[in-house]
């Protein structure tokens, strides 16, 4: 049996926009409670958060903003990040998702390469100070016309000029906006070492939030907490859009994730469902007070980012309630999710998969030479197609095609084998991908950063093992002639405020040469599996 499933054609597909469903759903729920911020104990009825998105569209209409226009959002997750998705969504805005852990050189790029007009910003956040990164990189972001900080008198501003806007006015700028419509972009690291922005239409992620919610059983009487990152597809659309198209309540624990804060955000909100990649329940289960909550309301959930360990499964289910939770899998470039285990799959296949075919979706496991789709329970490349993968990368004709094919299937550079019942698994990446956590890395965008280091001949950065996130990152460095080795210490201090600080080296070796194939290409494997070995992981 070929190596092919196509999904269910029920429930249907919205054909409509983010903001006409937001609409529908404010004007069904009313009084009901739409969004909880725990830490600043903020709430909002479905009918008052239509009231504030309104208000802020109103607000960026008046400003100059155009459909098409970019808007960027520069902060962790809060309820103005919210907000500003919805607001932008109703005047045909596109949202730039900026990765609240990048750095200048990584923040400037995605300013330019989006051609950003304005930008909603966190003053700082952790050990991020924006104000001074926006100012460092003024001079080279031509683009960037005005920048909103959060925690100032500019959100305030912003609302305020609205007063001149109309609610016909508003009202005839969602009517022009369209289901296929860009409205979202979100950058992915690519092979050549420079991000892409992959782009969404109201369409793609609309119904991937709603498709997802709608296999863990969420509804109106549903509270989701959401601590995983609004910046990335998990938070923004498998969290916002999964609640707004169901009606259930967004429940945001804090800016950043905090174990011990979100088990108690569960407990205090009687949250019912909960986000998380698998080292952010590892770190709840393992807790020492972890016994002193009361999750008697969790019942559902959603595990994704990287393969869940069946033990941390089996707590989920026995020891967290969350009898009906769900693996999800996708990237960024398709909305995100094609797969995904039901609230009924029985254990084995709730760990020892990524579930099954997503409705409305196609998927196959080719031959990644040949493209051939090859038998159930062979290795291949695992590919998609249907209303969830991208229009395209942004700006960038010739990447779009090498990843979506004439026949519109989106190649993932995933291996992947589907099983005789079709349900599949990845086992491993073809573009040596690191996940570190749940965040994806791409070794060239590391490699080309360190490139630039003036003792540096040749760097090559790979995955190595680790206990914690499950790969970190080791930089295999040769240098030049006469230069002092570089140690792992002048590393960090020369990443330092230039990359996010996921993708900093966490080992570095000297090495003299890199392996290579006859034909003089790097051979990545043994470089890892050399690495492992030395650092004894």
């Amino acid at each position: 049996m070929k190596a092919y499933a196509k999904g269910e054609s029920e429930p249907e597909l919205l054909e409509e926009t983010i903001g006409v469903n937001f609409e529908r759903t404010a004007a069904r729920l009313g009084t009901a409670e739409a969004l909880v911020e725990v830490s600043t104990q903020r709430r909002w009825s479905w009918q008052q958060l239509d009231e504030q998105v309104n208000q802020l569209a109103k607000g960026m209409i008046a400003a100059g903003l155009q459909p098409g226009d970019r808007v960027g959002i520069w902060a962790p997750n809060c309820a103005e990040w919210v907000f500003t998705q919805y607001a932008t969504a109703k005047i045909g805005v596109i949202l730039v998702n900026v990765n609240p852990a990048y750095r200048t050189h990584e923040y400037a790029y995605a300013v330019n390469h989006s051609g950003l007009r304005m930008l909603v910003a966190a003053t700082e956040f952790k050990t991020s100070n924006y104000r001074v990164m926006v100012e460092q990189t003024r001079a080279d972001t031509p683009s960037l016309e005005r920048v909103v900080y959060l925690d100032t008198h500019d959100w305030q501003q912003l609302l305020d000029q609205g007063v001149t806007i109309s609610d016909e006015q508003l009202a005839a700028r969602l009517a022009a906006t369209k289901p296929e419509d860009p409205i979202n972009i979100q950058y992915t690291s690519g092979t050549t070492g420079y991000p892409k922005g992959a782009m969404l239409s109201h369409r793609n992620i609309l119904n991937n939030g709603y498709q997802v919610t709608g296999m863990i059983d969420l509804d109106e009487h549903d509270r989701l907490c959401v601590p995983v990152p609004f910046y990335h597809c998990f938070g923004m659309v498998m969290g916002n859009l999964g609640c707004t198209s169901r009606g259930a309540t967004i429940v945001i624990p804090a800016p950043g994730f905090d174990a011990e804060t979100t088990l108690s955000v569960v407990e205090q909100e009687k949250c019912t469902g909960l986000y998380g990649v698998p080292t952010m329940f590892i770190a709840m289960q393992n807790l020492p007070n972890f016994n002193d909550f009361d999750l008697s309301k969790l019942r559902t959930g959603i595990m994704a980012g990287s393969i869940c360990p069946v033990k941390v499964m089996r707590r989920c289910v026995e020891d967290m309630g969350m009898s009906a939770v769900s693996i999800a899998y996708g990237m960024t470039e398709t909305s995100p999710v094609s797969c995904q285990t039901r609230s009924d799959d029985d254990f084995e296949r709730r760990t020892a998969t990524i579930g099954r075919v997503h409705p409305h979706v196609e998927i196959k496991v080719v031959d990644p030479l040949t493209g051939e789709t090859l038998e159930r329970g062979e290795t291949g490349e695992y590919c998609t197609r249907g209303y969830s993968v991208m229009l395209g990368y942004w700006n960038d004709e010739e990447k779009t095609r090498a990843a979506i094919d004439d026949e519109g299937w989106m190649h993932t550079g995933d291996l992947a084998v589907m099983r005789e019942d079709g349900y599949c698994t990845i086992v491993g990446r073809i573009k040596d991908m690191i996940i570190r956590g749940g965040e994806n890395i791409y070794p060239a965008e590391i490699e080309e950063f360190l490139y630039q280091h003036p003792d540096v001949e040749d760097v090559q950065v790979v995955g190595v093992p680790d206990e914690k996130y499950g790969e970190a990152v080791c930089a295999c460095l040769r240098m030049k002639a006469g230069r002092d080795p570089l140690s792992i210490e002048a590393v960090h201090e020369y990443c330092s405020g230039q990359l996010a600080h996921f993708k900093i080296p966490a080992y570095v070796q000297i090495l003299e040469d890199f392996p290579t194939t006859v034909t003089g290409k790097i051979r990545k494997n043994q470089l890892r599996e050399d690495a492992a070995k030395l650092l004894q992981l």
